[in-house]
């Protein structure tokens, strides 16, 4: 009998539907994942509203979802450590190990990377908001029997926050400020704070996002949906010396230019929008500011699931709603309000 799974699979902007794809036998090498939980990311939600996130453009139907934890169903490999029934947090990429980047390691960076649930290869990589999906051994990441999937499935937006962090050298002392108090800014102060930063402030437009941000134990909350007097004002009292911009807005990246300290230092996690944009630049060369991109992550995957392991990083206190896969479509719509949400996961009932 020829299994199939029931996934959330995009065809268009705002048209998310819950479709039934025919699976075939696993092929070699392969392993085959029972969903189990999964977070909503923000690139799902701009691949929702708009069906391309920065330069990735959906050109077919696409299931969503690269947050993704479940257990192993079936396996057609060599897969040590791994057996049927195991718990895994499922790393998203799926790189080459053979290109230059891969060598000097920075898997991240790989030439031939394919990203689940990303539109930024042709053919696209399938996510995991499905029932079952398939991977390779590597990208299967056992998880301690304590640790609850909906807490190993948010391993990825931890990861990604912990290698923004080390992209920006050593912070330990300094002052920082985020911009963009969605979930992966939330969990960039938590990151930062564990390397031993003295202060930060957290720069939004919404006051719920901010005010978590505060019970998180920012220093410092700004809104600027009135205009950025009271950032400016600040930042001349107490200069900042890193600024992580989150929010993937022109606006953020001009703020966080004209407010970082001269000589400072500036790593871009948000996705910008597709296309040129206006960027102060003649700012950093006149401030010295080191510019430093943050893609994705690469060992950081595995210190992620760690930290969540020992408790080190309290993934769980992001989460503000959790819905059943089946319910995918109407979860988007939720996480997109972030004045009832900060992160939504996705669960197998």
């Amino acid at each position: 009998m020829t299994a199939s799974a029931l996934a959330a699979t995009l065809f268009g902007p705002e048209d998310l539907r819950m479709i039934e794809h025919p699976l075939g036998p696993l092929a070699p090498g392969m392993v085959r994942i029972r969903f189990g939980a999964a977070g909503i990311c923000g690139s799902d939600m701009h691949y929702f509203r708009h069906a391309r996130t920065g330069d990735f453009v959906v050109k077919d139907p696409l299931i969503l979802g690269h947050e993704i934890a479940g257990e192993v169903a079936e396996i057609n490999a060599d897969a040590p450590g791994l057996k049927v029934g195991q718990r895994v947090a499922v790393n998203p990429s799926r790189w080459c190990g053979h290109c230059a980047r891969c060598r000097e390691g920075r898997a991240n960076l790989c030439e031939n990377i394919y990203f689940m649930g990303s539109a930024s290869k042709y053919p696209h990589m399938q996510g995991g908001f499905a029932t079952l999906f398939d991977a390779v051994p590597a990208q299967c990441v056992p998880v301690p029997d304590h640790v609850p999937l909906k807490a190993a499935a948010l391993a990825e937006p931890l990861a990604v926050c912990l290698h923004a962090v080390r992209r920006a050298g050593d912070i330990a002392g300094k002052r920082i400020v985020l911009f963009g108090a969605g979930p992966i800014g939330l969990l960039t102060l938590l990151a930062a704070k564990r390397a031993g930063i003295a202060s930060s402030a957290m720069v939004d437009i919404a006051p719920a996002p901010l005010a978590f941000a505060a019970r998180l134990g920012a220093d410092d909350i700004v809104d600027v949906s009135g205009g950025d007097d009271g950032l400016k004002d600040l930042a001349a009292r107490n200069p900042f010396d890193v600024a992580f911009e989150v929010s993937g807005t022109a606006a953020g990246l001009a703020s966080a230019i004209a407010t970082v300290r001269r000589g400072g230092t500036i790593v871009q996690i948000g996705n910008l929008p597709g296309g040129s944009i206006p960027v102060p630049a003649n700012a950093i060369m006149a401030k010295e500011i080191d510019f430093r991109g943050s893609f994705r992550f690469d060992r950081e995957f595995d210190e992620a699931i760690a930290l969540i392991a020992d408790g080190g990083v309290d993934v769980l206190q992001l989460v503000t709603a959790e819905r059943p896969l089946a319910e995918a479509p109407d979860a988007l719509r939720l996480a997109l309000d972030r004045s009832r949400s900060v992160k939504v996961v996705l669960t197998a009932n």
